[in-house]
């Protein structure tokens, strides 16, 4: 089977790596990176570009498209690809995507089926914010209603600087994402990232995991894109998965069914475990990075391809997926000035130690020049690893950092360590897109 995978970050290498496991699959991927060169053939052209992607598919026979990131999801790809026949598509058309690609439709949606989540005001004009903000008793946190890369949540220290930065977003400082702002009450609790396989009305749980978003260790400094992650999530269990499957998926799942618009792919449910029971900080509607890289591990040989094929074919009612379970780690590698500036052009170095049967490198930021690996910026990419106990998989991880080497290399030292499995006292901080 011909399977091309849209993106090329690491969750996009993590993506490969699951579905060459399947003895019957030749991969692409657009445009890929250099861990993804090693395992299929990388084509250059951007994941946004749809025509070019749709063109890509036609030309070289794809039977199964795999998107990775959410902004070729948002911008109409699989609407686009529905167009050729016999393409299978494991991702939402462009309205469903609106659960990740529109925040105030997503917190419209959610208030109207009776999903408990933060309480919440949108603004979109400037002589709006005044009154949204004396709804709070404490500054809210600031998102942008649309994709940002990541830049689009903010987490202000007083009111009058949520004040100013809700008037710079509605003035365009993020374009036409910031035209409208939601102000979102502060959660405190522990945080949890479901992911379900859906299609229409069908709905399969995966293995679950935990982001660890700050920057530094104990959950201080600025958000990220996520600095590692852990699968399974310690404070997630069978009955909780069932929880959020019946409170929080099928409603919206049947919903989007009803107006004319299913939902068919993987559906992220980032939420934040309180005292007063679980609550919705966002949907996302692909993989999450980083938690692909510990997810996608834990499947089964050739488990993956099945499971896409399942997903865009909406055979998942009698779905059973075999899972591994060891728990795996990842350590995100992030370059100098991160995240505020993403640093670039250092080369890395990875020594033939750092690959064993159990612990491998998942790129990201990579680029390979001259026949030498260089970091193109942000998180360059993330040692992963596997093994008996969470505490096993977490000291392999953690030794691989001795045959990685790049210049001002940032990472945490904390990923999966025991004390994260209690309640943390974080609020919807620790929610940002990845």
């Amino acid at each position: 089977m011909r399977v091309l995978i849209v993106g090329g970050g690491g969750r996009e290498h993590a993506m490969a790596r699951a579905l060459t496991t399947a003895p019957d699959c030749e991969l692409f991927s657009a445009p890929g990176n250099p861990g993804t060169a090693g395992l299929g053939h990388n084509v250059q052209l951007a994941a946004e570009d749809v025509d070019a992607v749709v063109e890509l598919v036609r030309s070289a026979a794809i039977e199964l498209v795999v998107p990775g990131p959410e902004g070729p999801l948002v911008a109409g790809l699989v609407d686009a690809l529905h167009r050729l026949p016999g393409v299978l598509c494991c991702g939402p058309r462009q309205a469903a995507a609106a659960l990740e690609g529109s925040k105030v439709f997503t917190r419209a949606l959610a208030r109207e089926l009776g999903i408990p989540g933060p309480d919440h005001r949108t603004v979109t004009a400037p002589e709006q914010v005044a009154a949204a903000l004396r709804a709070f008793s404490r500054p809210p946190v600031l998102k942008a209603d649309g994709l940002c890369g990541g830049k689009g949540v903010f987490l202000p220290d007083s009111l009058a600087e949520c004040a100013l930065r809700a008037h710079e977003l509605l003035g365009g400082a993020l374009g036409e994402a910031g035209r409208q702002v939601v102000l979102e009450e502060r959660l405190l609790g522990t945080e949890a990232s479901l992911f379900f396989a859906c299609h229409g009305e069908q709905c399969l749980p995966l293995p679950h995991a935990r982001d660890h978003k700050r920057l530094h260790d104990g959950d201080a400094g600025p958000n990220t894109g996520g600095m590692g992650a852990v699968s399974p999530n310690p404070t997630v269990d069978a009955a909780l998965t069932a929880q959020i499957a019946a409170q929080f998926v099928r409603p919206v799942l049947r919903e989007l069914q009803r107006r004319g618009t299913p939902f068919v792919g993987f559906l992220f449910v980032g939420l934040m475990l309180t005292a007063h029971g679980p609550r919705l900080l966002e949907f996302n509607v692909r993989l999450g990075d980083p938690e692909a890289q510990v997810i996608l591990p834990r499947l089964a040989a050739g488990e993956f391809l099945r499971l896409c094929l399942a997903t865009a074919r909406g055979e998942l009612e009698d779905f059973r997926l075999a899972v591994d379970p060891r728990p795996t780690c990842a350590v995100v590698l992030a370059a100098g000035g991160y995240p505020d500036r993403g640093g670039g052009g250092e080369r890395l170095d990875l020594d033939p130690e750092l690959h064993t049967k159990r612990r491998w490198f998942i790129h990201a930021g990579t680029t390979a020049t001259d026949g030498a690996l260089r970091v193109s910026g942000g998180r360059a990419g993330a040692i992963v690893a596997q093994g008996a106990t969470a505490r096993a998989a977490r000291e392999h991880a953690y030794a691989g950092l001795a045959h990685v080497r790049f210049a001002q290399m940032q990472y945490r030292t904390d990923i999966g360590a025991p004390e994260r499995t209690t309640p943390a006292q974080n609020g919807q901080a620790t929610r940002v897109d990845a």
